[in-house]
């Protein structure tokens, strides 16, 4: 069952000065990274790996590959290989993200590919800005992915809404407490006032135990729906969180 209006006061006892956005499931649907951002990037791991292996970014994922298959001599095909299994068992990788990222930002910047949310998502973003209150990302998706995504959105560039962008790379893996420590240190804001939003539960409880507040986004369709949010607090859609500012609501 949904818990509706779920208040957070910021000039009361449960104050909240930041949300921190998961992006899959929570602003944007699952299905659409799926079944059109994997296969955009699967069709041109090739190619990248071929033409670009010596620019910085690159070189350094395929090296985080080779490290983490223990295969220090795997050559472009097998790093290609390798690639596509994680991507088909949706693994968190950081160099399949860091490679994912590359190919989606130069897609968004051709105009190829535009990124989605969901209807009730921008308009709460946007309320929640203008009241006072900070948005960061914190999504498995590298920051250079997610900096696309914001760009390019159906509705423009969000990117002025946006404080800071986190993955497992500049803050570690997402179920693991100690990276939203990073995340809370890094912002300035204490773990108390940080609130996050994720449909995953292993990505709650890993929040809650470093100090920050909970809300799991149970959207229909969704892969984590039927699982549930655990004993966190739980919201159908961002219109049923609210944020009470000097004054106002939102």
């Amino acid at each position: 069952m949904t818990v509706r209006d779920i208040r957070f006061d910021v000039d009361a006892g449960n104050a909240v000065d930041a949300v921190v956005l998961d992006i899959e499931g929570t602003t944007s649907a699952t299905g659409f990274v799926v079944d059109v951002l994997y296969p955009y990037s699967r069709s041109r791991f090739g190619a990248l790996l071929a033409e670009r292996g010596d620019d910085p970014a690159v070189a350094r994922a395929v090296a985080q590959v080779r490290e983490l298959t223990g295969d220090p001599d795997a050559d472009a095909v097998r790093i290609e290989k390798t690639l596509n299994t994680w991507l088909d068992e949706d693994r968190k990788a950081t160099p399949l993200k860091t490679l994912q990222g590359i190919i989606w930002s130069e897609g968004f910047a051709r105009g190829d590919l535009v990124s989605h949310f969901y209807d009730d998502v921008v308009p709460r973003l946007r309320a929640w800005h203008a009241a006072g209150v900070r948005l960061y990302v914190y999504s498995s998706g590298s920051v250079a992915a997610q900096r696309a995504w914001f760009t390019n959105s159906p509705e423009g560039d969000l990117t002025s809404l946006v404080s800071g962008l986190y993955d497992t790379e500049n803050a570690g893996p997402k179920q693991e407490p100690e990276s939203y420590r990073r995340i809370a240190e890094a912002t300035g804001v204490a773990p108390a006032g940080l609130l996050f939003l994720s449909d995953r539960p292993g990505e709650l409880d890993a929040a809650r135990a470093a100090g920050w507040r909970t809300v799991g986004v149970r959207r229909p369709g969704e892969p984590y729906y039927e699982q549930g949010v655990g004993d966190h607090a739980q919201a159908g859609t961002f219109d049923e969180i609210t944020i009470i500012t000097s004054g106002s609501s939102t």
